[in-house]
């Protein structure tokens, strides 16, 4: 069986609008460590969650959110 992991770009786009990660956990109503997490890969995100992102960073999902599997192939 294949394991999928995933990368994220939110600290990337938290840059673009001077957000903190206290910020950024604020906006989409979150504790300051689950940003930590997502940024660090440690956490998958619910759908809601990422959609809550991604609206906060005015982008769409699948730019804040890449997936890969074991190989390190990315299915963006």
């Amino acid at each position: 069986m294949k394991t999928i992991g995933f990368r994220t770009k939110i600290k990337e786009f938290r840059a673009k609008f001077d957000y903190t990660q206290e910020d950024l956990a604020n906006l989409v109503k979150v504790r300051r460590e689950t940003i930590v997490f997502l940024e660090k890969g440690k956490y998958n995100p619910s759908l809601k969650l990422a959609h809550d992102i991604a609206k906060a960073l005015q982008t769409k999902i699948e730019e804040l959110f890449i997936f890969e599997d074991e190989g390190g192939n990315e299915d963006e």
